[in-house]
């Protein structure tokens, strides 16, 4: 069951459910239909990095493994040697082990299937369903026909067993250069179906493979590939997006006529998100063209990339069961994914102060030091508590103070007061500014009756502000990140380009930021909410032992930039 996209909020009431792909193993186990455990797999092109799209994929192919007590394997389809890189590979493997995907040992290679795929070309070449054709990739375009009319056949479709056997095992030993031939399944030019007016199985290139080196120079297509890999594994459901609907039939074909295990394809809808583009081409070009700061950065919708701005495995995981499976492609907002973040890190991330803008304020009746005690996670009392300090001078957030201010404002204004959070009650007695007219410093006094938590004082203030130690607070960057594009559907119009959306605002640094001391010596990757202003997470790039850098994963609230 999916969840109303457009009202996260309601995320909690949604009753988890089975969905199609479920019942329809459910029915399999029922009539007995395999003969071996449920298996599944995510078959990634390591031609980039993961996105969220792929991170849906995992959840529900090792979900399926997991709760039918069955595999999952994680198999790279390495077939394309001319965008294919070892760094792609490694960092798909950590991904997803991070989301908890369980493949065990099981990392596998569609080129270590090679030569048994070879084998199997020239057994359809020796019945007749394979042959060896010259036409380049632009000829057998024109010749492929239209909705209303048949391809062409190939003038070389009609080759004799033994001539195809022949210049097959040519193509193999690299006795012709890139593109001058191809083998191609012989299965019927007129089909209403493109996928089965001769499709190519192999093409020739001349190109250094990552794992293979020069061993091959023909690679098989996806379309080739694909079914005999998951037929190799005993993968008892091939679940795919709904691109690859109109390419069930030649799946099937494919199976059907070498007579082997023949898994059962099932497509689903793939996760489009707003604000986002998912095309692994666009998202290299972000990269390589340097609009981003990596494949890992923040602001990116790839694993990596959410993992460095502190999301966690288990929102991502409750994401995609929120989400559910659907037969029919949809436009989920990105509402909801933050949402899933934000209540996970609710429950788990520890509480601190932080002051963005820092405005100095001088409590002129104050002397001396102490230390307050804070809430650590008033959603867990187990997290206990920790020590603030709290001495005479402090800063507060720069819009906590206006001289004028609208209606409603409830922070501190000249002559106001207002509660410190887990301190005193204050009130602005003198307001100092610069040769500019610009506000520089606050003159308080306070009440030291008013002690949060002391239960001597039945003074109440309308505001509460945070604030932290002048003399303790550490120095600390922050980053905050807003949505890389501006509109919703950045890739959808072809008038434009989606790089014309881009967020000229998507990435706020503040570079002298203050906060408590308490979290001096944090991991990179330790996350925490900023009171009032967000979840955080400890930059694992930028950091250093001198300095502490800050990404915002998520705000407070449904909405970006309020906070800032």
């Amino acid at each position: 069951m999916a969840a109303d996209t457009k009202n996260p909020e309601n995320a909690n009431d949604i009753v988890k459910s089975k969905n199609f792909i479920y019942e329809i193993i459910d029915e399999d186990l029922k009539t007995k239909k395999w003969d071996v455990n449920i298996c599944t797999r995510f078959p990634p092109e390591p031609n980039g990095y993961l996105h969220i799209g792929h991170a849906k994929s995992i959840c529900l192919n090792s979900g399926i493994a997991r709760d039918y007590s069955g595999k999952f394997n994680l198999r790279f389809d390495d077939t394309n040697p001319e965008k294919e890189e070892q760094e792609y590979v490694d960092s798909i493997i950590e991904d997803v082990k991070w989301l908890g995907g369980n493949f065990e040992d099981r990392i596998l290679y569609a080129s270590d299937y090679f030569d048994k795929m070879y084998t199997w070309a020239i057994d359809l070449i020796k019945k007749g369903k394979a042959y060896v054709c010259d036409l380049n990739a632009d000829e057998i375009r024109e010749t492929r026909g239209t909705l209303t009319e048949p391809g062409k056949p190939s003038p070389y479709r009609n080759r004799s067993v033994e001539e195809n056997l022949s210049l097959f095992e040519k193509m193999r030993n690299g006795e012709f250069p890139d593109g001058s031939k191809t083998l191609r399944a012989k299965i019927d030019m007129a089909s209403p179906n493109f996928n089965l007016r001769d499709p190519i199985m192999y093409r020739i290139l001349h190109d250094e493979h990552h794992r293979q080196g020069n061993k091959w120079c023909i690679y098989p297509t996806y379309d080739w590939a694909h079914g005999l890999e998951d037929s190799i594994e005993n993968v008892t459901h091939s679940i795919c997006t709904l691109e690859f609907e109109n390419h069930r039939p030649l799946y099937d074909w494919f199976l059907n006529e070498l007579g082997i295990f023949h898994p059962q394809q099932i497509e689903f809808a793939r996760l489009n998100l707003t604000y986002t583009v998912m095309s692994k081409r666009k998202l290299l070009q972000l990269v390589k063209e340097n609009y981003v700061d990596g494949w890992d950065d923040p602001r990116m919708p790839t694993v990596s990339g959410f993992r460095r701005r502190g999301y966690t495995p288990e929102a991502i995981r409750n994401f995609a069961e929120i989400i559910g499976v659907a037969k029919r492609d949809a436009l989920t907002d990105i509402a909801l994914l933050e949402y899933a973040i934000r209540d996970d890190l609710n429950k788990h991330a520890q509480r601190v102060m932080a002051v963005l803008h820092p405005l100095k304020v001088t409590i002129t009746n104050y002397n001396g030091e102490e230390v307050l005690d804070a809430v650590n996670n008033p959603e867990d009392a187990g997290m206990g508590s920790r020590k603030v300090p709290f001495s005479n001078e402090i800063f507060i957030e720069q819009s906590d103070f206006i001289e004028n201010p609208p209606k409603g404002y409830h922070r501190l204004i000249p002559g106001g007061e207002v509660r410190l959070r887990y301190a005193y009650i204050i009130k602005c007695e003198e307001v100092i500014k610069n040769e500019k007219g610009e506000v520089v410093e606050l003159r308080c006094t306070y009440d030291k009756e008013t002690k949060s938590g002391s239960g001597t004082s039945t003074k109440k203030v309308k505001g509460t502000i945070h604030w932290v130690s002048a003399k303790q607070a550490l120095n600390i960057e922050v980053r905050l990140y807003d949505r890389l594009f501006t509109v919703e559907a950045p890739d959808a119009g072809k008038e434009k380009n989606f790089l014309d959306f881009l967020n000229p605002g998507s990435c706020e640094i503040i570079p002298n930021a203050l906060v408590e001391p308490f979290i001096k010596g944090s991991k990179p990757g330790a996350r925490f909410q900023f009171e009032r202003h967000g979840y955080f997470c400890v930059d694992t790039k930028y950091t250093t032992s001198e300095k502490l850098v800050f990404n915002r994963t998520v705000t407070l609230k449904d909405s970006w930039g309020k906070t800032k």
